[in-house]
Protein backbone atom coordinates (compact mmCIF):
# COMPACT_ATOMS: atom_id res chain seq x y z
CA UNK A 1 0.00 0.00 0.00
CA UNK A 2 2.89 2.21 1.03
CA UNK A 3 4.68 1.44 -2.20
CA UNK A 4 1.93 2.30 -3.88
CA UNK A 5 0.98 5.65 -2.47
CA UNK A 6 4.91 6.48 -3.19
CA UNK A 7 3.98 5.40 -7.06
CA UNK A 8 1.24 7.74 -7.14
CA UNK A 9 2.86 10.86 -5.51
CA UNK A 10 5.42 10.47 -7.56
CA UNK A 11 3.22 10.25 -11.27
CA UNK A 12 1.10 13.30 -9.89
CA UNK A 13 4.28 15.03 -9.12
CA UNK A 14 6.20 14.58 -12.69
CA UNK A 15 2.10 15.37 -14.06
CA UNK A 16 2.31 18.56 -12.46
CA UNK A 17 5.67 19.29 -13.77
CA UNK A 18 4.84 18.53 -17.18
CA UNK A 19 1.31 21.03 -17.52
CA UNK A 20 3.60 23.65 -16.05
CA UNK A 21 4.27 26.65 -18.18
CA UNK A 22 8.26 26.85 -20.16
CA UNK A 23 10.92 29.31 -19.60
CA UNK A 24 12.74 29.74 -22.76
CA UNK A 25 15.83 32.26 -22.19
CA UNK A 26 17.06 34.62 -25.22
CA UNK A 27 20.04 36.35 -26.47
CA UNK A 28 18.83 39.56 -28.16
CA UNK A 29 20.67 41.34 -30.10
CA UNK A 30 20.12 44.84 -30.32
CA UNK A 31 21.09 46.61 -33.27
CA UNK A 32 21.13 50.28 -31.33
CA UNK A 33 22.77 48.99 -28.14
CA UNK A 34 25.11 46.78 -30.57
CA UNK A 35 25.17 44.31 -27.94
CA UNK A 36 23.15 41.10 -26.89
CA UNK A 37 20.84 41.49 -24.26
CA UNK A 38 18.70 38.89 -22.08
CA UNK A 39 15.72 37.93 -22.35
CA UNK A 40 13.03 35.49 -20.16
CA UNK A 41 10.12 34.37 -22.15
CA UNK A 42 7.22 32.54 -19.68
CA UNK A 43 4.80 30.22 -22.31
CA UNK A 44 1.98 28.48 -20.88
CA UNK A 45 1.79 25.24 -20.97
CA UNK A 46 -1.11 25.19 -23.71
CA UNK A 47 1.04 27.18 -25.77
CA UNK A 48 2.40 24.01 -26.83
CA UNK A 49 -0.35 21.90 -27.77
CA UNK A 50 -2.55 25.24 -29.73
CA UNK A 51 -2.11 26.89 -32.53
CA UNK A 52 -3.13 30.34 -31.91
CA UNK A 53 -2.11 33.41 -31.18
CA UNK A 54 -1.27 34.87 -27.47
CA UNK A 55 -1.27 38.04 -26.37
CA UNK A 56 1.88 39.13 -24.31
CA UNK A 57 2.89 41.08 -21.00
CA UNK A 58 6.00 42.60 -20.96
CA UNK A 59 7.47 42.33 -17.82
CA UNK A 60 10.17 44.94 -16.20
CA UNK A 61 12.49 44.49 -13.64
CA UNK A 62 13.55 47.43 -11.24
CA UNK A 63 16.98 49.46 -10.75
CA UNK A 64 19.97 46.96 -10.11
CA UNK A 65 17.92 44.18 -11.21
CA UNK A 66 18.14 41.89 -14.07
CA UNK A 67 15.89 39.83 -16.23
CA UNK A 68 15.57 36.93 -13.73
CA UNK A 69 14.48 38.89 -10.89
CA UNK A 70 10.40 38.15 -11.71
CA UNK A 71 11.61 34.75 -11.50
CA UNK A 72 14.08 34.47 -9.03
CA UNK A 73 13.16 36.86 -6.39
CA UNK A 74 9.49 36.81 -5.27
CA UNK A 75 8.65 34.76 -2.54
CA UNK A 76 6.63 32.28 -4.95
CA UNK A 77 8.95 30.92 -7.41
CA UNK A 78 6.27 29.43 -9.43
CA UNK A 79 4.84 33.19 -9.37
CA UNK A 80 5.10 33.86 -13.38
CA UNK A 81 4.19 30.16 -14.62
CA UNK A 82 0.91 30.00 -12.49
CA UNK A 83 0.07 33.55 -14.20
CA UNK A 84 0.86 32.79 -17.06
CA UNK A 85 -0.99 29.33 -17.25
CA UNK A 86 -3.96 30.67 -15.68
CA UNK A 87 -4.35 33.93 -18.47
CA UNK A 88 -3.13 31.96 -21.51
CA UNK A 89 -0.33 34.52 -22.31
CA UNK A 90 3.27 34.87 -22.76
CA UNK A 91 5.47 36.98 -20.44
CA UNK A 92 8.15 38.69 -21.07
CA UNK A 93 10.89 39.38 -19.03
CA UNK A 94 13.68 41.66 -20.73
CA UNK A 95 16.87 42.70 -19.19
CA UNK A 96 17.14 46.82 -18.98
CA UNK A 97 20.12 46.66 -17.39
CA UNK A 98 21.05 48.56 -13.64
CA UNK A 99 20.09 52.42 -13.85
CA UNK A 100 18.94 52.50 -17.60
CA UNK A 101 15.04 53.67 -16.70
CA UNK A 102 13.91 52.45 -20.33
CA UNK A 103 14.26 55.75 -22.08
CA UNK A 104 16.94 56.15 -25.00
CA UNK A 105 19.99 58.41 -23.78
CA UNK A 106 21.24 60.86 -25.82
CA UNK A 107 24.46 60.50 -24.17
CA UNK A 108 25.18 56.93 -23.42
CA UNK A 109 25.00 55.22 -26.74
CA UNK A 110 24.99 51.79 -24.69
CA UNK A 111 21.73 52.83 -22.69
CA UNK A 112 19.04 52.95 -25.55
CA UNK A 113 16.25 50.83 -23.91
CA UNK A 114 13.81 52.31 -25.04
CA UNK A 115 14.39 51.60 -28.48
CA UNK A 116 15.54 47.85 -27.74
CA UNK A 117 12.32 47.28 -25.68
CA UNK A 118 9.89 48.93 -27.72
CA UNK A 119 10.86 48.33 -31.21
CA UNK A 120 13.60 45.66 -31.67
CA UNK A 121 12.69 43.08 -28.37
CA UNK A 122 8.75 43.52 -29.55
CA UNK A 123 9.98 42.64 -33.46
CA UNK A 124 12.04 39.14 -32.13
CA UNK A 125 8.89 38.13 -29.78
CA UNK A 126 6.28 38.15 -32.74
CA UNK A 127 9.01 36.86 -35.12
CA UNK A 128 10.08 33.66 -32.45
CA UNK A 129 6.60 32.82 -31.19
CA UNK A 130 2.62 32.94 -32.26
CA UNK A 131 2.00 36.21 -30.62
CA UNK A 132 -0.99 39.17 -31.53
CA UNK A 133 1.09 41.20 -33.39
CA UNK A 134 -1.16 44.23 -32.67
CA UNK A 135 -1.28 46.59 -29.82
CA UNK A 136 -4.66 45.10 -28.90
CA UNK A 137 -2.32 42.07 -27.61
CA UNK A 138 0.13 43.71 -26.04
CA UNK A 139 0.21 44.74 -22.48
CA UNK A 140 3.45 46.19 -20.28
CA UNK A 141 4.06 46.20 -16.63
CA UNK A 142 6.71 46.53 -14.38
CA UNK A 143 8.29 47.48 -10.54
CA UNK A 144 10.06 50.57 -9.14
CA UNK A 145 12.02 51.41 -12.22
CA UNK A 146 10.14 48.98 -14.19
CA UNK A 147 6.75 50.95 -13.72
CA UNK A 148 8.38 54.11 -14.80
CA UNK A 149 9.56 52.18 -17.44
CA UNK A 150 6.43 50.47 -18.12
CA UNK A 151 4.21 54.39 -17.98
CA UNK A 152 6.81 55.89 -20.33
CA UNK A 153 7.31 53.31 -23.22
CA UNK A 154 3.28 52.84 -22.91
CA UNK A 155 2.79 56.78 -23.89
CA UNK A 156 5.92 57.28 -26.11
CA UNK A 157 4.54 53.97 -28.18
CA UNK A 158 0.99 53.62 -27.95
CA UNK A 159 1.03 51.90 -31.21
CA UNK A 160 2.69 49.24 -29.24
CA UNK A 161 0.79 48.27 -25.88
CA UNK A 162 -2.72 48.78 -25.27
CA UNK A 163 -2.74 49.25 -21.23
CA UNK A 164 0.04 49.73 -18.44
CA UNK A 165 0.88 48.84 -15.14
CA UNK A 166 3.15 50.03 -12.55
CA UNK A 167 4.00 48.80 -8.97
CA UNK A 168 5.75 51.06 -6.69
CA UNK A 169 6.68 52.99 -9.89
CA UNK A 170 8.84 56.00 -10.34
CA UNK A 171 6.03 58.65 -10.94
CA UNK A 172 8.88 61.64 -10.85
CA UNK A 173 12.74 60.99 -11.42
CA UNK A 174 13.45 63.79 -9.33
CA UNK A 175 15.00 62.49 -6.68
CA UNK A 176 14.23 65.28 -4.45
CA UNK A 177 10.09 63.75 -4.02
CA UNK A 178 11.77 60.43 -2.68
CA UNK A 179 11.70 59.40 1.54
CA UNK A 180 15.38 58.05 1.14
CA UNK A 181 18.70 58.89 2.26
CA UNK A 182 20.52 62.01 1.15
CA UNK A 183 23.41 60.24 -0.43
CA UNK A 184 21.04 57.58 -2.33
CA UNK A 185 18.82 60.66 -3.81
CA UNK A 186 22.27 62.09 -4.99
CA UNK A 187 23.62 58.86 -6.58
CA UNK A 188 20.34 58.31 -8.78
CA UNK A 189 20.59 62.51 -9.51
CA UNK A 190 23.80 61.58 -11.06
CA UNK A 191 22.78 58.98 -13.05
CA UNK A 192 20.19 60.92 -14.77
CA UNK A 193 22.47 63.46 -14.98
CA UNK A 194 25.36 61.14 -17.13
CA UNK A 195 22.14 59.64 -18.94
CA UNK A 196 20.13 63.13 -19.87
CA UNK A 197 22.38 65.39 -18.74
CA UNK A 198 21.95 68.72 -17.11
CA UNK A 199 18.22 68.90 -15.21
CA UNK A 200 15.82 71.29 -16.94
CA UNK A 201 13.66 72.47 -13.97
CA UNK A 202 13.29 71.50 -10.50
CA UNK A 203 10.42 70.32 -9.43
CA UNK A 204 10.03 68.29 -12.82
CA UNK A 205 13.87 68.23 -13.98
CA UNK A 206 13.08 66.38 -17.11
CA UNK A 207 9.03 66.58 -17.65
CA UNK A 208 9.81 64.55 -21.28
CA UNK A 209 10.87 61.52 -19.51
CA UNK A 210 9.14 61.22 -16.66
CA UNK A 211 5.79 60.23 -15.94
CA UNK A 212 3.85 63.26 -14.15
CA UNK A 213 5.42 65.28 -17.02
CA UNK A 214 3.60 63.14 -19.45
CA UNK A 215 0.29 63.76 -18.81
CA UNK A 216 -1.24 65.43 -21.94
CA UNK A 217 0.65 61.84 -23.63
CA UNK A 218 -0.74 59.53 -21.29
CA UNK A 219 -4.20 61.08 -22.19
CA UNK A 220 -3.95 61.17 -25.70
CA UNK A 221 -2.67 57.06 -25.98
CA UNK A 222 -5.99 55.93 -25.19
CA UNK A 223 -4.40 53.54 -22.51
CA UNK A 224 -5.67 51.29 -20.16
CA UNK A 225 -3.81 51.98 -16.69
CA UNK A 226 -3.27 50.34 -13.40
CA UNK A 227 -1.27 51.99 -10.11
CA UNK A 228 -0.29 50.19 -7.35
CA UNK A 229 1.59 51.24 -4.51
CA UNK A 230 1.90 50.89 -0.46
CA UNK A 231 2.07 53.36 1.89
CA UNK A 232 4.66 52.66 3.65
CA UNK A 233 7.02 53.13 0.09
CA UNK A 234 9.09 55.88 -0.38
CA UNK A 235 7.61 56.71 -3.75
CA UNK A 236 3.86 56.74 -2.13
CA UNK A 237 3.68 60.37 -2.81
CA UNK A 238 4.99 60.25 -6.37
CA UNK A 239 2.51 57.89 -7.43
CA UNK A 240 -0.45 60.03 -5.15
CA UNK A 241 0.92 63.04 -7.39
CA UNK A 242 0.40 61.11 -10.76
CA UNK A 243 -2.84 59.46 -9.34
CA UNK A 244 -4.09 63.46 -8.90
CA UNK A 245 -2.98 65.01 -12.50
CA UNK A 246 -4.42 61.97 -14.11
CA UNK A 247 -7.65 62.61 -12.17
CA UNK A 248 -7.10 66.13 -12.81
CA UNK A 249 -6.54 65.43 -16.86
CA UNK A 250 -9.85 63.03 -16.27
CA UNK A 251 -7.27 60.27 -17.77
CA UNK A 252 -9.23 56.95 -16.65
CA UNK A 253 -7.05 55.00 -14.19
CA UNK A 254 -7.26 51.69 -11.45
CA UNK A 255 -5.10 52.85 -8.78
CA UNK A 256 -4.72 51.10 -5.30
CA UNK A 257 -3.16 51.81 -2.19
CA UNK A 258 -2.39 49.26 0.56
CA UNK A 259 -0.37 48.20 3.38
CA UNK A 260 3.21 47.52 2.55
CA UNK A 261 6.80 49.01 1.21
CA UNK A 262 9.15 48.55 -1.41
CA UNK A 263 9.51 44.68 -0.99
CA UNK A 264 9.14 41.65 -3.42
CA UNK A 265 6.39 40.38 -0.99
CA UNK A 266 4.40 43.38 -1.81
CA UNK A 267 4.57 43.27 -5.78
CA UNK A 268 4.22 39.67 -5.58
CA UNK A 269 1.04 40.49 -4.24
CA UNK A 270 0.52 43.39 -6.99
CA UNK A 271 0.98 41.36 -10.10
CA UNK A 272 -1.91 39.15 -10.26
CA UNK A 273 -4.35 42.14 -9.44
CA UNK A 274 -2.48 44.18 -12.67
CA UNK A 275 -2.60 40.59 -14.44
CA UNK A 276 -6.18 40.28 -13.63
CA UNK A 277 -6.76 43.92 -14.92
CA UNK A 278 -4.85 42.91 -18.17
CA UNK A 279 -6.59 39.89 -19.01
CA UNK A 280 -10.21 42.10 -18.80
CA UNK A 281 -8.44 44.57 -21.40
CA UNK A 282 -7.94 41.73 -23.80
CA UNK A 283 -11.04 39.93 -23.28
CA UNK A 284 -12.66 43.31 -24.39
CA UNK A 285 -10.07 43.75 -26.95
CA UNK A 286 -11.43 40.29 -28.19
CA UNK A 287 -7.26 38.72 -28.49
CA UNK A 288 -7.73 36.69 -24.89
CA UNK A 289 -7.37 32.74 -25.31
CA UNK A 290 -10.47 31.06 -25.09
Amino acid sequence: MLLRTCLLVLLLGQAALSLAAKVDTLEVASAAMRKNVRVAVVLPDDYRKGKGAYPVLYLLHGGTGSFRDWLTKTPDKTLLHGLADRYRLIIVTPDGGPTSYYFDSPLDPESQYETFISRELVEKIDGSYRTVRDRKGRVIAGLSMGGHGAMYLASRHPESYCAAGSMSGVMNINTATWKVPPDFARLRAQNFARLLGPPKDTLVPYPEYTAVGRINEIKAAGLHLILDCGVDDFLIETNRDLHYRLGENQVPHDYIERPGGHTWEYWQNALPYQVLFFDNVLRANGVAVP
